[in-house]
């Protein structure tokens, strides 16, 4: 979950660590750090509690002049072990200054290690499980054994998970190798980059590699040199850095989310524009390599966070409208489901990288199953392992609490499904074409929910900014979107909340309403909807309704059910995405880097 930044050039080595590192920060905002190599050997090493911006002015001062940097190594950290401390901020150095490191992973076997290398007479200075590896990397780089050799020998001793680059501060070189976490090397006109993210270095490069397990990556004077433990092996093949790593969100907002949350329907739009034409015919479907769905027999969502509340959505498509079985695993509890032949899986991760994600693949059986990556990262760990994958083509997202990735992934997850649909004999013609035409008005109803909504958004967040806690609610397909609202705002405003079934609430949630509980009801036109919310009333509940339908008939509200596509009232989470962030905001919250989160969770 950590962001990991390297170069290696002529100059401002440093500096270009920096902004690499700003473009990551997502990934961990706990600490950051820089460590670099100035041309006469000496180093630069600097750490900070206050964000990547602070590390600027440390930077520049040390880069005038005959004090320029050449190689530079830099990091973001998201706590894993250690406490959030300036003592634990990467880059770790080893006992004698030279060796620099940064680190994405745990180290299971962390305190064996300790006690030998303190047995050994090293000086550890962190609490942190990454610091024994700079200090076995001490110990392995001997005379005549150059850094990628020595990083290479190392790490047959650990245990766990790892993307790690090196730095030899007196000769200048880099090592990277990964191994389980997510590490990419790139080549540009300036010199060489390491990051744990394409987006880190997209203005820079316009394709990139991607360190498989094991592979060791070394830079230095005389070239470039891949290898691994016992030999050596070929540079990996060359991935574009993809079109969508440049849209970034931009609007009125001083924050990424609010201009996130505002881009949403044209990314519904971009959707659209690419995946509808091959809706038809099954041609999306087959262009994906995928197994007719006359011979799947389930449909299996994988999938953590609002992520797999989007799988949840997709899988609608499958079971409404086509009458397939489906069921959905939360990622980090499916190492002991029992797998149906014939099953469609389906993964959804936003960065692809997410570790709970990829060890519930380990759980597989080898056969009988098909693995379909939903991601927005086409060159991730996910997508490589995978039968096939879908871009979900939402551009970077920077704030951590998804928006647009979550209306992405949903849009081409139906997109997809309703291909597959299209040629089967699972689907009813009426039914596909009724979803077809609520595909193509999406843009439009998230549109309008954006200029329904901002108002009223902002009133209730100033009305409800003391509330202690808040209840969402739904039926059947509007379900998922009261659970990504109560997500979206327990993330933002550190406020207690909790989605239930409406259904459910006389069977134990309804005593948590007393006079004033807000209680938000996700409205996708189920009529038992009205019971669900005289009951909150009656114990004096503040219901916000979203989605419903209403028309005035002599002056009386008249509540209409809407018959909605088959994977729920997608526009209704806008409303919530939009009162989070407000009442975040009026809680004086940092709404783009909530505490204790970050947006790619490589860790599990």
């Amino acid at each position: 979950m950590c962001g990991i930044t390297a170069y290696r050039g002529p100059t401002s080595a440093a500096s270009r660590a920096r902004s690499a590192l700003e473009r990551l920060e997502y990934r961990g905002y706990d600490s950051a750090g820089i460590a670099a190599r100035y041309v006469d050997g000496t180093a630069l090493h600097v750490r900070t509690l206050n964000g990547v911006a602070s590390l600027t002015d440390a930077v520049r001062s040390g880069e005038s002049g005959m004090d320029a940097t050449t190689s530079a190594i830099g990091h973001t950290r998201w706590a894993t072990h250690g406490e959030v401390s300036e003592r634990n901020a990467h880059p770790i150095e080893d006992c004698s200054g030279r060796l620099f490191l940064v680190h994405n992973g745990i180290i299971e076997n962390a305190d064996l290690l300790r006690a030998q290398l303190v047995a050994d007479g090293h000086r550890f200075a962190t609490d942190v499980d990454s610091e024994v590896i700079v200090h076995l990397l001490e110990q392995a780089l001997r005379p005549g054994v150059g850094l990628g050799d020595a990083l290479a020998d190392i790490v047959t001793r650990l245990e766990g998970s790892w993307a790690i680059v090196a730095l030899d501060s007196r000769s200048g070189s880099l090592a990277g190798t990964a191994h389980g976490s997510p590490l990419i090397f790139a080549e540009g006109e300036e010199g060489v980059y390491f990051a744990s993210d394409v987006g880190a270095i997209t203005p820079v490069v316009e394709t990139f590699r991607v360190l498989e397990d094991d592979d060791v990556v070394e830079v230095d004077a005389a070239g470039m040199r891949w290898h691994r433990a016992g030999g050596s092996c070929r540079p990996r093949g060359l991935w574009p850095v993809p079109q969508t790593a440049y849209l970034s969100s931009k609007g009125r907002h001083r924050d990424h989310m609010g201009n996130e949350i505002d881009e949403q329907p044209a990314v519904a739009r971009r959707v659209l524009e690419v995946l509808t034409p091959g809706i038809a015919d099954g041609v999306l479907w087959r262009g994906a390599g995928l197994p007719p769905l006359d011979d799947v027999d389930r449909v299996t969502v994988i999938g953590c966070g609002t992520s797999l509340h989007a799988g949840r959505a997709v899988a609608g498509v499958f079971s409404r409208l086509g009458g397939l079985p489906t069921r959905t695993l939360v990622a980090s509890e499916a190492a002991h489901e029992v797998w149906e032949p014939r099953t469609l899986v389906i993964a959804l991760s936003q960065s692809g990288e997410t570790a709970d994600v990829l060890r519930a693949l380990d759980g597989l059986p080898a056969r009988g199953r098909t693995v379909l990556a939903l991601t927005n990262n086409p060159s991730s760990t996910l997508a490589r392992r995978a039968d096939a994958t879908l871009d979900c083509l939402a551009g970077p997202e920077i704030g951590v609490a998804a928006t647009k990735t979550f209306v992405a992934q949903i849009l081409t997850g139906a997109c997809l499904a309703l291909s597959g649909l299209s040629v089967s004999s699972r689907v009813d013609a009426m039914a596909l074409d009724g979803d077809l035409r609520a595909l193509a008005a999406t843009p439009e109803a998230l549109s309008a929910a954006l200029d329904t909504w901002r108002g009223p958004a902002a009133k209730m967040a100033a009305e409800f900014v003391n509330a202690p806690g808040f209840l969402f609610i739904g039926r059947g397909s509007g379900l998922v979107y009261a659970a990504e609202g109560a997500l979206k705002l327990k993330e933002l405003s550190y406020r207690w909340t909790e989605h239930q079934p409406a259904g459910e609430l006389k069977h134990g949630p309804l005593a948590l309403v007393d006079a004033g509980t807000p209680v938000f009801v996700v409205d996708n036109g189920d009529p038992r909807l009205d019971v669900d919310v005289a009951e909150v009333l009656a114990r004096g509940g503040r219901v916000l309704r979203v989605g419903e339908r209403v028309l005035n008939v002599g002056g009386i509200p008249l509540h209409l059910p809407r018959t909605g596509p088959s994977w729920g009232p997608l526009e209704t989470v806008v409303p919530l995405q939009m009162f989070a962030r407000e009442l975040a905001l009026r809680l004086r919250r940092d709404v783009d880097k909530p505490r204790n989160l970050a947006k790619s969770v490589t860790v599990s």
